[in-house]
């Protein structure tokens, strides 16, 4: 081997190693990202193959010709499990258990009998088939990051490939016994690949980690705690930048006498009321409508190409359901009602705050008429 193969195999494990202590550290900023840390240890088991194979470049044996197969094996057996938990968030460990168990026992039995030719060839076709799942995983996951998660689909390809021609260089050797290391053109160019993937791997990773948590954090603005529904803000991001027409509607809801339900029976139950409640509006939402949490216990709920017959209909649909709900407590079971008011836009259109103030007024006539029923904005227009 020359020095230049011995600089290149030394350039693969000091990227493998900063892109793991990369990931590793992005991964202590944001723990709920869990695939972050199954990529580091993947990364981690490549430096471990680097040590181990420049050993067998030197003293050619079976036992670190089989060390060397089960650490990169593994380490892209575990990259390929962190892909799948990033674009599922389900557990990596059964696919990185089976792509280890299948490539390990293709690509061991060869080079454990002595003909390490032929477990050269096995090793490269499987790893190569490794990072092709790998950047299969990324590419059907890719409507979350495009520019990104394609980048990564590309590099684990393009490292795939440099594999296969590997192989086919053996292959067309064609010894079954080497006794030392491969040492081809193929070989040099695959570690050129690893190297310049490593780095444009380390950096899309940044990006595509930074992107998530942007976009987390954002969702988080948006999104109220308790129930998972959007909240005020959402709402009049949604809706307040445009005018509300006559054909979309505004319905509000207020629980009744929530304080009482809170001073009875403590704040945790009161929690669970509004989570009752937000399940009732989900289950009754038809795909164009929109709900939110306004703030304590009111909530409300946007229909877009609506009339008044189907908004009344579908705010006492959810009105009768909440009311028929019995919600287990400490003391006893807890039935509770909801009162809410509706309104539309205008022909010429109006502001959603209008129409939100319509609904609102609406709401309060309910109240005043006795709760637990739905009212509708005079004329059912907001003026």
């Amino acid at each position: 081997m020359s020095l230049d193969y011995h600089s290149l195999l030394l350039a693969v494990g000091f990227s493998a190693a900063c892109l793991s202590l990369t990931l590793f550290g992005i991964w202590l900023t944001a723990r709920t990202e869990k695939f972050l840390l199954t990529w580091a240890i993947s990364a981690l088991l490549i430096v471990g193959d680097v040590v181990i194979y420049k050993d067998y470049i030197e003293t050619p044996g079976r036992i670190l010709g089989v060390a060397t197969f089960a650490l990169l094996l593994v380490g892209f057996s575990t990259m390929l499990g962190a892909a799948y938990q990033f674009r599922s968030g389900l557990s990596p460990i059964p696919l990185t258990v089976l792509g280890s168990c299948i490539s390990l026992a293709l690509a061991l039995p060869p080079m454990a009998l002595g003909y390490d030719g032929l477990g050269f060839m096995f090793e490269n076709l499987l790893a190569a088939l490794l990072l092709f799942a790998t950047a299969y995983q990324y590419w059907i996951g890719r409507t979350e990051a495009p520019v990104p998660i394609i980048g990564l689909t590309v590099l684990y390809s393009t490292t795939g490939i440099s594999f296969v021609l590997c192989a086919m260089a053996l292959a067309w050797d064609g010894k079954l016994v080497l006794g030392h290391a491969p040492s081809n053109w193929a070989e040099d160019l695959s570690l050129v690949v690893v190297i310049a993937s490593m780095t444009g791997i380390g950096a899309l990773s940044l990006a595509l980690n930074q992107g998530r948590l942007a976009r987390h954090h954002r969702l988080d603005a948006l999104t109220d705690p308790l129930t998972g529904l959007l909240n005020r803000r959402a709402l009049f991001d949604l809706n307040g930048g445009a005018p509300i027409g006559a054909f979309t509607a505004v319905v509000v809801f207020d629980l009744d006498r929530f304080k009482a339900i809170n001073d009875e029976f403590g704040h945790a139950t009161g929690d669970q009321v509004l989570k009752v409640f937000a399940e009732e509006l989900v289950e009754n939402l038809r795909p164009t409508d929109v709900a939110a949490r306004m703030g304590g216990e009111e909530f409300a709920l946007v229909l877009k190409r609506t009339l008044p017959e189907t908004v009344e209909f579908i705010a006492e649909r959810i009105r009768t359901a909440f009311a028929a709900r019995v919600i287990a407590t400490e003391t006893r079971p807890l039935t509770c009602t909801v009162s809410a008011g509706y309104a539309f836009g205008s022909k010429d259109g109006i502001s959603f705050d209008k129409v939100l103030s319509a609904a609102d007024k609406a709401l309060y006539a309910a109240k005043r008429g006795g709760r637990n029923r739905v009212a509708a904005s005079t004329f059912r227009r907001a003026s």
